[in-house]
């Protein structure tokens, strides 16, 4: 690996939690744990059908719980505690897996299973356990708590964060992402443009596989950790 790299910037997406036993996001039949994405990951699904939406990440939450990090995870803590540069994870991801491997300089862009958030006030508050519809937010007191996650149509987190730091990166991988869901989509195209080296790790070629300076097919739990080790070598 080059060693001019000094800033870092790693994009996970539900690849490397597969490993774990989480489903991916969007399966080959375009549903998510058996539901439409209409139906539990819109503003109109939880005004329309709160007691589904509710629910469904409850069940979400009791699965993440069963689970932990897998290698892939642990290299990407261990690389975060060690390497001496800027270093940023960005994760599609709305599981912790990052977070139980020790991982401190992460960014959840799409919210996190973990935390509910009040529509009334924005106040976030960790949340592990069920959250049934009309709990009262702790700060406020409204009935307005919702999952802490970014459904479609609303805008992902720090993206003015994340994108200084793509800016200032000199390599930008790309760990299990589909390469279809935009705005992270986009992240590898900004990296080119400022000159950083792009690295694409994944089962399958992603759908921006093209703007990959190099990609490199297989698990995570395998590929990740090779990684981390030439950076560190």
């Amino acid at each position: 690996m080059d060693s001019e790299i000094r800033n870092i910037v790693i994009l996970t997406g539900a690849g490397i939690s597969a490993e774990s036993g989480l489903a991916i996001f969007r399966g080959p039949d375009g549903l998510w744990e058996g539901h439409r994405v209409e139906d539990v990951c819109t503003p109109e699904a939880l005004a329309r059908n709160p007691a589904l939406v509710h629910r469904f990440y409850d069940e979400r939450r009791a699965k993440l719980a069963a689970v932990k990090p897998n290698s892939a995870h642990e290299a990407l803590a261990a690389l975060d505690a060690a390497w001496p540069g800027d270093l940023l994870i960005v994760t599609q991801n709305v599981d912790d897996l990052h977070e139980r491997a020790g991982a401190k300089r992460l960014i959840h862009m799409h919210g996190e299973l973990c935390s509910a958030l009040c529509a009334a006030c924005g106040k976030a508050v960790p949340w592990t356990g069920s959250l049934p519809p009309e709990t009262a937010c702790t700060g406020c007191g409204k009935l307005r708590l919702r999952p802490d996650i970014v459904f479609f149509g609303e805008m992902p987190y720090e993206m003015e964060v994340i994108d200084e730091a793509i800016r200032k990166a000199d390599l930008f991988v790309s760990v299990g992402t589909s390469g279809a869901v935009y705005p992270a989509a986009g992240f590898v195209q900004t990296a080119r443009h400022v000159g950083a080296r792009t690295l694409e790790l994944n089962l399958d070629p992603s759908a921006g596989s093209v703007y990959f300076d190099e990609s490199r097919m297989g698990p995570a739990s395998s590929l990740v950790p090779e990684l981390v080790r030439e950076l560190l070598a």
